[in-house]
């Protein structure tokens, strides 16, 4: 049977794929014309049929029924995809493409400049800030020509932070404390101890230990009272 549809009903030019669809369409129509005789003949002899034969016959017209309207849809999207026009193109690829390319050298450009300005911006605040850092040395140079307790006062609080003192025995006259720059430091040093931008007493080194130093209270300065924390510099000139 699908030999003679073949040579009789299909034109021979048509493609492979829409070959076997009207094949297997036509099939189906055959079959659902079987179907309907057996289906008149069944109800003529209701009487004598299974209630089993009953429910195949139904099942199978379901089944073509079902593979008919598939072949219906798939038709459909063939020729919905066939009447839908090109919106792709190589073309029109390659100039998303150039455009976008062209958006990020200009966002590279961009952050380039913004980059810049922020530098310059950042060297204009240095200069500033060193020309302003250097007016107030100035001024403090000369405000330190006519007073040399302002210059020394500077020079306490420039000084080099060498120790902390850990603590003061009041009876021996000596200090324990932290060393901080163990380069500095020796037995024999002198060490002042400074209290902001002033100096309260001298002490000598008088032993150098891996936990600390220990120092003696130099005379002449009158009685002090060193506290946990209080800072130590070598004497400036």
């Amino acid at each position: 049977m699908s030999a003679a549809l073949t040579l009789t009903g299909i034109p021979s030019n048509l493609p492979r794929v829409d070959t076997m669809k009207l094949l297997l369409g036509a099939t189906v129509a055959l079959l659902l014309g079987a179907l309907a005789v057996s289906w008149q003949g069944m109800r003529r002899g209701v009487e004598n049929a299974s209630p089993d034969e009953i429910a195949r016959l139904k099942k199978q017209v379901t089944e073509l029924r079902q593979e008919q309207d598939k072949l219906q849809l798939e038709r459909q999207l063939q020729q919905l995809k066939s009447s839908a026009p090109a919106t792709a193109t190589p073309e029109s690829n390659a100039a998303q493409l150039e455009a976008m390319k062209a958006e990020v050298e200009l966002n590279k450009a961009r952050l380039a400049q913004i980059e810049a300005e922020k530098a310059e911006a950042d060297k204009a605040a240095r200069d500033a800030k060193l020309a302003q850092d250097e007016e107030g040395l100035l001024s403090q140079r000369d405000l330190e020509k006519g007073d040399s307790e302002l210059r020394r006062a500077r020079l306490i609080g420039e000084a080099l932070l060498i120790g902390r003192v850990r603590e003061y025995v009041a009876e021996s006259g000596f200090i324990t404390f932290d060393i901080l720059m163990p380069e500095q430091v020796q037995n024999g040093t002198v060490l002042a101890l400074r209290r902001k931008t002033g100096i309260l007493g001298q002490f000598t080194v008088s032993d150098v230990t891996p936990e600390g130093g220990v120092a003696d209270q130099l005379p002449g300065i009158g009685r002090i009272d060193p506290k946990p924390g209080d800072e130590l510099i070598l004497p400036p000139p």
